[in-house]
């Protein structure tokens, strides 16, 4: 039987099975994946440069808000991991 755990790639699970909290992996995949994004995003822009397509016009837009969204979400995992610190702070605490 194969489980979610068995779909991921090897190098995120061996991040899982070294016990690295999900919200740090989801961070450091996030930012590898808004790389990949800006080098995409780059390359859409040059190629609209080049040919001024349509086309080519709806492949930077496609970059630009999958960037943007990566983005967001990367800026989540921040958010929510200032957020669980506060909250072990307050319990340490006794708050």
């Amino acid at each position: 039987m194969q489980t979610q755990a068995d779909q991921l790639p090897e190098r995120l699970q061996k991040l899982v099975n070294l016990r690295v909290p999900g919200i740090d992996i989801m961070h450091g995949e996030l930012k590898i994946l808004m790389l990949e994004a800006e080098q995409e995003l780059t390359l859409a822009q040059e190629r609209e440069d080049e040919t001024e397509e349509a086309m080519d016009s709806m492949e930077r837009k496609y970059w630009e808000g999958q960037l943007d969204a990566l983005a967001h979400l990367y800026s989540l995992t921040y958010d929510i991991s200032f957020a669980e610190g506060i909250i072990r702070e307050n319990e340490k605490d006794g708050h």
